[in-house]
């Protein structure tokens, strides 16, 4: 399909689920915006799963947003959903895993270009189940050391740095 051809008669970019169809970069350079998409943030839970030293992360599908990356396992906050209770749903779908919830570890804010993620990081112990690669491209149990041998999305970066200044979060 061709992009220029598509935006032709086009107000606005197609969407699926928040996810483009075409390449968000392409279509910026074609005029689309998203504006609305930008202003108003959706809601992620994510969970810093806790083990024997090492912390859980998961690789994003190469059908989505920012495919590829590692992150923390979470998601999105459906309505009429609490934060926690968010996570919970999250790590059963896509891990088949139950967790015990913690403090709320740090909420960050981030705009990309076509949206903007606020994201709520709680601290969680493994309660239940072996975590398996259900809706996710993969999982590794990673060490502070060698947290940085894997690739995070922008919005993940200034927790990153607290988990590598922080050695008391992995005991």
């Amino acid at each position: 399909l061709n992009l220029a051809k598509a935006k032709e008669g086009m107000t606005s970019p197609i969407l699926f689920d928040g996810r483009n169809l075409f390449d968000p970069s392409e279509m910026e350079q074609l005029g689309f915006t998203y504006k609305s998409l930008a202003d108003k943030p959706i809601e992620v839970a994510a969970g810093l799963v806790f083990r024997n030293g090492k912390l859980l992360i998961t690789k994003r599908p190469e059908w989505s947003h920012l495919a590829g990356l590692w992150e923390f396992p979470g998601g999105k906050r459906e309505a009429n959903e609490t934060i926690e209770r968010c996570l919970h749903r999250e790590l059963r779908e896509e891990l088949g895993i139950e967790v015990a919830l913690g403090q709320a570890l740090e909420s960050v804010t981030h705009k990309y270009s076509f949206k903007t993620v606020q994201i709520t990081f709680f601290l969680a112990r493994l309660a239940k189940g072996e975590p398996r690669a259900i809706e996710c491209a993969g999982l590794e149990w990673v060490t502070r050391e060698n947290l940085a041998n894997f690739q995070f999305p922008a919005a993940d970066q200034r927790l990153i740095s607290r988990l590598f200044d922080d050695p008391s979060l992995w005991e």
